[in-house]
């Protein structure tokens, strides 16, 4: 039976935006993560980011009613995730930092996204149309511009392009983190930020001991837990939440809008070595964020019967079970019959199958082929 869903005609809107925040958070952190972290080894300037990070998760936690738990099988993704995005980013993103300008470091992290999408395509196999495949163009084309506009400036050291390939070696481990991260998106994410973060900055202080790194000034470290908070946790819990309403490669796309705001940041901050490029820039990059927030896909397609647990609501078009005492415990299939929360919860459930047509984006429902 075919059956049409008319509620949301912009489904893309809702993920677009929450991308777009986490874009901005992180963007800001960049240049600000240069300027609390100069003359600090890198292992303490990660380990301090996440453990700032660690307390915007644990102020972020939902009751198990709300959001889904993580499991135990869960743990060597999110071990994954720590060492990719926790440890191995941040450390190679604070040394470039200390060997380049926060400008072309903030611009380079385009490269994020591009690893993002291409890995999500890969593993998930993502739909991409030709309107995602043209803001990831557009958004890309930005950055570069930028990249190259501050390599070949007047008066560019030689020794920059090392830390631009620091950098580009953040992007890559945190583009790997991001893609592993969409197994975990339906999860809690305070839950998720706090596990991860926590990782991160233990194994970081860990080796800043080994090493002998010195500790950092009391203000250094309050400066950089405060970044950590809003630009790594607070960020973080976004992209989960926008992964889970708009698919990897949608969200990795948007979120290549962060160079932009670390650049224009970084030139707040009293940065002077931007130019018409930077206009040049801005444009490309606006007009694929707009591509991404005006997205529309939908056609008939089909649902297999699935079962799994998560936050949700019951006027998604997606969720029309009934409850029951049985079901709040794992189990699908009850006698005791209760009414429908009003608003988001979680619980394990069953969908099944159907074939109807919507707009819709690679959401957990939204994996079919094309």
């Amino acid at each position: 039976m075919l059956m049409m869903r008319t509620n949301s005609q912009w489904p893309a809107l809702g993920g677009a935006v929450l991308a777009l925040l986490a874009a901005v958070l992180f963007g800001i952190s960049t240049p600000l993560v240069q300027r609390f972290g100069a003359g600090l080894h890198p292992f303490w300037t990660a380990a301090l980011l996440y453990a700032g990070a660690a307390m915007t998760g644990a102020l972020t936690l939902r009751p198990a009613a709300q959001e889904a738990r993580l499991q135990r099988h869960d743990a060597p993704r999110l071990i994954a995730m720590a060492a990719c995005g926790a440890a191995l980013g941040p450390v190679l993103l604070a040394w470039g930092l200390a060997h380049t300008s926060g400008t072309a470091a903030s611009l380079l992290l385009t490269l994020e996204a591009v690893c993002t999408v291409l890995l999500a395509r890969l593993l998930y196999g993502e739909q991409m149309d030709r309107r995602v495949k043209a803001a990831l163009a557009l958004l890309t084309a930005g950055g570069a511009l930028l990249v190259l506009d501050q390599t070949h400036a007047p008066g560019a050291a030689a020794s920059q392009w090392a830390g631009l390939m620091a950098v580009a070696g953040a992007t890559a481990a945190w583009g790997l983190d991001n893609t592993l991260s969409r197994g975990l998106a339906e999860r809690d994410p305070g839950q998720v930020v706090l596990g991860k973060s926590l990782l991160g900055a233990a194994a970081t202080a860990g080796l800043a001991l080994a090493v002998g790194a010195p500790l950092p000034a009391p203000a250094t470290a309050l400066a950089l837990l405060a970044t950590g908070a809003a630009g790594y946790g607070l960020s973080l819990r976004l992209y989960l939440l926008a992964q889970r309403a708009f698919g990897v490669a949608r969200t990795g796309s948007v979120f290549a809008f962060a160079p932009f705001i670390g650049a224009v940041t970084a030139y707040g901050l009293g940065e002077r070595g931007s130019s018409v490029w930077l206009i040049a820039s801005a444009l490309l990059m606006l007009a694929g964020v707009v591509l991404h927030l005006a997205e529309q896909h939908g056609h008939a397609h089909a649902h297999d019967a699935l079962e799994h647990e998560h936050a949700h609501r019951h006027d998604d078009g997606h969720h029309a079970h009934a409850h029951s005492h049985e079901q709040a415990h794992g189990r699908t299939h009850g006698k005791t019959q209760e009414a429908a929360p009003a608003g988001a919860h979680s619980h394990w459930h069953r969908h099944e199958p159907v074939a109807h047509a919507h707009p819709h984006v690679p959401d957990a429902h939204h994996t079919h082929r094309h």
